[in-house]
């Protein structure tokens, strides 16, 4: 079973329009959903109505939300990316995610289809398109 990490802007896009493909994520059997604390307030921040946020809460029960620490030593790769989104990518590896998905192509597109610690980087259509029904 695939262990997938959601960035913010996969749970956002998947509470701002009911009808985005991105839907599936939530519906896929062999996936775990986890994002964390940090990335599901900051998809919350964007949403400006209130049924779109109630549709993020709805979504996100079917994942699992943690808390990680900040890095105790560094890791080299971090500090390539913003620094918003180093929490990311470190919540991932924290968390042992198979997966990072994430549709921010300008931190995270120069790692898609990477491994790293563990992780593999994508968007979530190429994830998706690997986990056709």
């Amino acid at each position: 079973m695939d262990r997938v990490f959601l960035d913010a802007n996969v749970l956002f896009s998947a509470a701002y329009r009911v009808e985005t493909p991105l839907r599936r994520l939530f519906t896929l059997p062999r996936a775990q959903l986890v994002t964390s604390a940090y990335a599901l307030e900051e998809a919350r921040r964007n949403l400006s109505s209130g049924q779109q946020q109630a549709e993020l809460e709805r979504l996100c029960r079917s994942v699992e939300v943690v808390s990680v620490l900040p890095p105790q030593g560094e890791l080299s790769i971090l500090a390539k990316l913003p620094d918003n989104d180093r929490p990311i990518l470190w919540a991932a590896i924290s968390v042992r995610a198979t997966h990072l998905l994430s549709g921010d192509f300008k931190a995270f597109g120069g790692f898609y289809g990477q491994t790293i610690s563990g992780v593999t980087i994508m968007p979530p259509a190429a994830y998706l398109k690997g986990n056709r029904r």
